[in-house]
């Protein structure tokens, strides 16, 4: 039996679930309780029995103890954007051949305390001038590697210092607070491939950017991105894979303080954002 989605939230001390118009409280659970289950959608609606009604509120990001990774290239837009920005420094042809290469670029992205939820001000780095966010289905993968549900990702990137030199993505995408998770965490069946993702950015009232894409336009699948984050590694409280972006700001764009970065995938929300 298909089991309607379910969306949980985390305060500063309890898991929230929501379904439909109502929210539950789940005393005595947390995120590293759901990811370390075998079936975490069978265990929350267990969990759910026993939940207390409560009222919506502000949340913080859906995250225990996982880190965040994220894959890259996975989009026909974000290879020619990684290709225009780094072939000055002789790396174009890196994204060209890991866009039709078998292994994905997976990176490292984010420990939990760099992680800002919906609400929450993503920063850009003090030694950058190129920055731009990055929209981005998330996967929930359990620590058992199976995929139980989906979260909005806000992959910031330093354009200017990955593009100065490939070597240099770790600085250009691991810095304080360079990735917004949320608002919730939706536990349910694999998304449609006709799933949109859309991305405005709003300055001073207006909107500067706008952009959208479609998990059809991703040229790998979502198991497969999953299934070479699990290969000869281990998570014993599961992870967060964020899966790359297929819209990206037009060259001459780069982000400003106090900007907010609103990202929207359906059946799973709203991501909200300011720029610090």
């Amino acid at each position: 039996m298909t089991l309607p989605p379910l969306t949980l939230y985390r305060t500063a001390d309890a898991l929230v679930a929501q379904r439909g118009e109502d929210f539950f409280r789940l005393a005595g659970l947390d995120f590293d309780a759901v990811f370390t289950q075998e079936n975490p959608a069978t265990f929350l609606e267990d969990a759910l029995t026993h939940g207390t009604p409560t009222l919506a509120q502000p949340w913080l990001a859906p995250i225990g103890t996982q880190e965040v990774w994220a894959a890259g290239v996975t989009y026909l837009r974000s290879r020619d954007a990684r290709i225009e920005e780094s072939k000055d420094a002789g790396g174009g042809t890196f994204y060209d051949r890991v866009y039709d290469a078998d292994r994905p670029e997976i990176f490292f992205k984010a420990t939990p305390h760099r992680v800002v939820g919906s609400g929450g001000s993503v920063r850009i780095r003090e030694d950058s001038k190129w920055n731009v966010p990055e929209p981005e289905l998330t996967l929930a993968i359990n620590s058992r590697g199976a995929i139980f549900g989906y979260t909005i990702g806000n992959d910031m990137s330093s354009r200017d210092i990955e593009g100065e030199n490939p070597l240099y993505l770790p600085q250009a995408k691991v810095y304080r607070a360079c990735c917004g998770l949320g608002p919730g965490l939706v536990v349910r069946e694999p998304l449609p491939r006709e799933t949109a993702i859309r991305i405005e950015i709003v300055r001073d009232g207006a909107s500067v950017f706008t952009g959208a894409t479609s998990l059809a336009q991703m040229k790998r699948q979502l198991p497969e991105l999953a299934a070479w984050l699990y290969r000869d590694n281990d998570f014993p409280t599961g992870a967060y894979l964020l899966t790359g972006t297929g819209t990206v700001p037009p060259n001459d764009f780069t982000l400003a303080h106090g900007d907010e970065v609103r990202i929207a995938i359906d059946g799973l929300g709203t991501l909200i954002n300011t720029i610090a």
